[in-house]
């Protein structure tokens, strides 16, 4: 299944370079650039693309907050100086001096789709497990950083790698998951 890509870049000559790249490329499918971020969820809800490849300098809205509404990798396209707290919160990076190979393999890496086809085993890690039993109890996500010595972003990342592999988006619904796989019982949840 080819991933959906849309660019999101005001530069002419760097969409066009970018293009002349992925094209050739049977992974990915180019939908028409956007060269503003202005209307970017709009053109999100209606071309459902699985990777964003973005200029961070122009984009309005949370990374986080992208990713999460829309279901969507969001890669940061780099050509000029940006923090590295902001690129950070990217899925992945893509450096105009990188070459051919590089960004192909971190636009692939960084899709949904790619994860979904990457993922033979649909069982959950042990990472993922001590996650999930912790949601379970009822700990924010804060707290089960904090429990677990991680990120809140990471705890965000395996909470969608749990979503993604068990197929049940609610709290309540993972709950009785762990209980129906021992993985916690009724007095944990008391």
């Amino acid at each position: 299944m080819k991933q959906r890509l849309l660019i999101v870049e005001p530069s002419e000559v760097i969409i066009e370079g970018l293009k002349s790249v992925l094209e050739s490329q049977s992974r990915f499918k180019l939908l028409e650039p956007e060269v503003s971020a202005d209307n970017l969820e709009e053109r999100i809800l209606s071309t459902h693309p699985d990777v964003l490849l973005v200029n961070p300098t122009i984009l309005n809205k949370n990374v986080s907050a992208l990713r999460n509404e829309y279901n969507v990798a969001v890669v940061a396209l780099v050509y000029q100086y940006v923090e590295r707290d902001v690129l950070k919160g990217f899925d992945g990076v893509v450096e105009i001096r990188d070459g051919r190979t590089m960004i192909i393999e971190t636009l692939a890496q960084a899709s949904p789709v790619a994860e979904q086809h990457s993922q033979n085993n649909y069982e959950l890690t042990k990472r993922e497990t001590a996650v999930l039993i912790q949601l379970a109890q009822g700990k924010t996500n804060k707290e089960v950083a904090d429990a677990l010595n991680v990120s809140v972003h990471t705890v965000i990342s395996h909470r969608k790698n749990i979503t993604h592999k068990t197929g049940i988006k609610s709290i309540a619904g993972l709950t009785v998951y762990a209980m129906l796989n021992n993985l916690i019982d009724e007095s944990a949840l008391l």
